[in-house]
């Protein structure tokens, strides 16, 4: 199982507005430029973060990019839902009733789903801030 490389730049980026002060807008340049990644190609994966209200955009000149919800609710799974979706990683080739197998993958998928959503971003971005501040020492 594996996540596509658009979930792992959209946790960073997250990560990167949940260090802003309050309100700070960043434009994709300075988000695509952190990450080594082109404009064009973030900019899908914002589309898709603020389709999920995640983060919130301002256009023009002095525009970009800021969170639009509480910083302590936002989840790793908020963010995995909204680039991947919600479909299920298992899907059973064989449609019976009462199928084992699929019954055994579905609770496995909703043990993590549950780890997931317990992890939130903001937890990683104090941390972050935490190991730069040790590091400025």
């Amino acid at each position: 199982m594996r996540y596509s490389n658009a979930t792992n730049y959209a946790l960073h980026t997250m990560v990167h507005l949940l260090l802003q002060p309050r309100g700070n807008l960043v434009g994709v340049q300075e988000l695509a430029e952190m990450q080594h990644l082109s404009p064009t190609y973030l900019s899908k994966i914002l589309t898709k973060l603020a389709k999920a209200g995640l983060i919130e955009s301002t256009p023009g000149a002095k525009g970009g990019y800021k969170i639009s919800r509480t910083k302590q609710k936002i989840s790793f799974l908020d963010v995995i839902h909204a680039i991947e979706g919600d479909t299920s990683l298992f899907d059973c080739s064989i449609h019976h009733e009462g199928c084992l197998i699929e019954n055994t993958m579905r609770q496995a998928e909703e043990n993590m789903k549950g780890e997931l959503e317990s992890m939130l971003l903001n937890d990683i971005a104090k941390e972050s801030k935490s190991k730069q501040k040790e590091n400025n020492s």
